[in-house]
């Protein structure tokens, strides 16, 4: 690839990635224009409602939003090279199921009428059902990682198809489980789930990002490091163990920071499809194939595409909000369709 070509693309994908997040800030239920928002960012907004919602709400979404669509593309990137499967992704592997597991068994302890009949209520812990989902959710996502490693454990480098077979069968699996649990619990607590479930970044409050970010921070620094040794997967598990890479540790350790990456999200924002999807395959196409090159675009790439659903999320529909998985999931299955009709070819 023509290197003046290639800085022109690293610009423009840095720039998006810099502008997208700015740009966001004016989108929303409240009306910011460019005087409000430079007086809320460099003095203090003329109103306090508006401080409210541009410090509380509107920045902090933002800000969340970009290290949910990062972390979802990273550990889509990097699934797809340790399975050498294009079309991989995260949720593959059960998370989503395993996470919306979770946040039904949450439901239904804090559902009364029911921890009433199995004599559940004196044990219910005294706190709120909005921290007990996100933490209920991402126990169910790190169990589903954990049975599908031990499901695929005796074909860990070599056959790692295996591995997806596992996840499709675990997640089918805890999906069942967990709609069964939701049929058993009282309408109300079952339509939040429900809703959860389908990914939305309305609730994000500020510590959300201070939760997800080291995590995504440490993710991509450890996948870097071992950048080399990535790409020398993607030539086979015999050649790598030529040139010295131990396989399955680093297959082992690659999917436990897809685990890591994937139930945070899962936990704190529902279920996001298809972005671990779709990112990766036009940073390959645009920028190279490299494993560093694939896990920075990513990161850039991945952060402002999720920036940018989130505000179409936001004001597509007046006076409601459309859950962000249904227009990754619409966006995404229209992908898969156009990958899946050129593999052909």
């Amino acid at each position: 690839m023509n290197k003046v070509l290639l800085r022109r693309k690293w610009t423009l994908l840095m720039l998006a990635a810099l502008l997208s997040p700015m740009a966001a800030l004016f989108f929303g239920a409240a009306d910011f224009n460019a005087k409000e928002l430079y007086q809320c960012v460099f003095a203090t907004c003329e109103k306090p409602v508006n401080n409210l919602i541009f410090w509380q709400i509107r920045v902090p979404r933002v800000f969340v939003g970009f290290l949910v669509g990062a972390g979802l593309a990273v550990a889509g990137a990097t699934l797809q090279n340790i399975t050498r499967n294009g079309l991989a992704d995260p949720y593959l592997f059960g998370v989503v199921s395993g996470a919306g597991l979770g946040a039904s068994i949450a439901t239904l302890l804090f559902d009364s009428r029911f921890a009433e009949k199995v004599g559940l209520v004196n044990l219910i812990p005294d706190f709120s059902f909005t921290l007990a989902l996100p933490f209920a959710a991402f126990l169910g996502a790190l169990f589903a990682v954990f049975l599908v490693q031990i499901l695929a454990s005796k074909t860990f480098g070599s056959k790692t198809e295996h591995m997806l077979l596992a996840g499709v069968a675990v997640s089918f699996m805890l999906s069942a489980m967990s709609h069964f649990l939701l049929f058993l619990a009282e309408p109300f607590a079952a339509s939040k789930v429900i809703f959860w479930l389908m990914g939305s970044l309305a609730r994000v409050e500020v510590w959300y990002a201070w939760v997800i970010l080291p995590i995504v921070l440490c993710s991509v620094l450890l996948l870097l490091i071992y950048g080399r040794h990535m790409d020398a997967l993607l030539l086979g598990d015999d050649n790598a163990k030529t040139l010295g890479v131990q396989v399955t540790r680093l297959r082992i350790m690659s999917l436990a920071i897809c685990a890591a990456l994937t139930a945070c999200i899962v936990a704190y924002c529902g279920g996001i499809g298809f972005v671990g999807l779709m990112i990766p395959h036009i940073v390959r196409s645009w920028l190279g194939v490299t494993s560093r090159v694939v896990i920075i675009g990513s990161v850039l790439l991945g952060g402002a595409f999720m920036v940018w659903v989130d505000v179409v999320a936001r004001v597509a529909l007046h006076d409601q909000e459309i859950p962000i998985g249904i227009i990754t999931s619409a966006i995404g299955s229209l992908f898969f369709l156009v990958a899946m009709s050129q593999k052909q070819r």
